[in-house]
């Protein structure tokens, strides 16, 4: 008699919207063809601690409305197998016992490597990964977003707009951190769509540590300009992975996650810079009212837009058809409408022996266009005279100390 096979489907790392409709659609192609499927809640957890108890059933008649919700219904967690030298083997051996033949994971960078070692080490199990992140910072064509990209960014653009509202009302600024832990793509994408003041994201430093008074000097200057505009108000969007740039001198002491990440939300960055540009504008007798905010818990498990759901759903059908099919060992993206596997070794970057990240690129058109409608100190504004004596005046400094102060803003010299 044939064995029954089984399809075990997990999640991993932080929630996006579109995560049931994955789900949803791989397990009713997998009960479709007799395939039994187990949910596997809280990621790798359970199966690392060798617990075969909080494996699941799945069935279709569960499953067959969740993806109009967000969250996931097998929750997720940041469970790391290969933070230890046995616990890939550990999943593997309850993997064993369950009789799991496929496996897909939904997650990000990390989720993807764990999937990656555990493929290496099963070469009876077939591993398909599914790319879930609101940071958009996997390795796919820059055209392709990861799935909840495209709907966090636009629940971002409404929280931001508010805010922005909020702030020409009372005259103040906001400094609102975004999440996206190692790329700027999804604060470009909300400060971008809601056309907030300015956005400032990571990649656009060269340099590999970042001073905190280069980017307070960023901020400082983009208020500074707005006020010879005769406006006191402004939304400052700033990149989280911007804090993983800074010097870690200026960090203190920081809490890191299960794969060694710092905890960037409990860094405060907005806060941070905050008490830096308000105290230095005060010291010159300008009084801002500037209000942190941090963004990111509030868009990871919203309802999935119509974009996200179809995208999701056609992600989850075709890893099933993927394993189902003889296929494994590769991450499932669909490319202008087709499915285009990305084998592991491919995704992995050879320096780091991590995922490869994609980072926005500051020279492509889409970025220069969003950059065009920034107002923010630029290399333009040191042409004149008049335009330096301007900025000057609404800096309470004199046309000197302007120039000394935000001339390497715009990386010209100073002196």
């Amino acid at each position: 008699m044939s064995h029954e096979k089984i399809l075990a489907i997990l999640v991993g790392g932080g929630p996006a919207p579109g995560i049931n409709a994955v789900i949803a659609a791989a397990t009713i192609e997998a009960r479709n063809h007799g395939v039994r499927v187990l949910g596997c809640y809280d990621g790798f957890k359970w199966l690392l601690q060798g617990d075969t108890q909080h494996a699941i059933e799945l069935d279709i008649n569960d499953l067959s409305r969740i993806h109009f919700e967000g969250g996931s219904i097998l929750r997720t967690s940041r469970a790391n197998p290969t933070r230890t030298p046995d616990g890939v083997q550990r999943v593997a051996d309850t993997l064993r016992q369950l009789g799991v033949d496929h496996l897909i994971t939904i997650g990000g960078d990390d989720t993807a490597y764990s999937a990656s070692r555990l493929a290496r080490l099963m070469p009876g199990l077939t591993v398909a990964h599914v790319p879930k992140t609101i940071d958009n910072d996997l390795p796919l064509p820059s055209d392709n977003p990861t799935f909840g990209f495209t709907t966090a960014c636009n629940l971002g653009k409404e929280l931001v707009r508010n805010l922005m509202q909020d702030a020409a009302t009372t005259e103040r600024w906001f400094f609102v951190t975004v999440m996206g832990r190692h790329a700027g793509h999804l604060a470009l994408g909300i400060g971008g769509s809601a056309a907030a003041t300015l956005t400032v994201i990571a990649e656009e430093f060269a340099e590999p540590r970042i001073a905190l008074a280069r980017l307070a000097d960023v901020l400082e200057g983009a208020v500074i300009k707005r006020r010879s505009h005769g406006r006191e108000h402004g939304v400052a969007i700033l990149s989280e992975g911007l804090g993983e740039r800074l010097d870690p001198t200026t960090l203190g002491t920081v809490e890191r996650d299960q794969y060694g990440n710092v905890r960037l939300a409990e860094l405060e960055l907005g806060r941070l810079l905050k008490e830096r540009v308000a105290a230095s504008l005060r010291s010159r007798g300008i009084d801002v009212t500037i209000v942190a905010k941090e963004l990111g818990y509030e868009l990871r498990c919203a309802p999935p837009g119509a974009h996200d759901i179809q995208y999701c759903r056609s992600l989850g059908y075709w890893a099933t058809r993927f394993l189902l099919e003889g296929g494994g060992s590769a991450m499932v993206t669909i490319q202008a409408g087709r499915l285009v596997p990305i084998p592991f070794g491919l995704m992995i970057d050879s320096r780091t022996g991590k995922v490869r990240v994609r980072y926005v690129d500051v020279d492509s058109e889409m970025y220069q266009t969003l950059d065009a409608y920034m107002i923010r100190l630029k290399r333009e504004d040191f042409d004149s005279p008049d335009t330096i004596a301007a900025l000057a005046k609404a800096g309470h400094l004199s046309a000197p100390e302007f120039t000394k102060r935000f001339a390497p803003v715009v990386g010209l010299d100073g002196g």
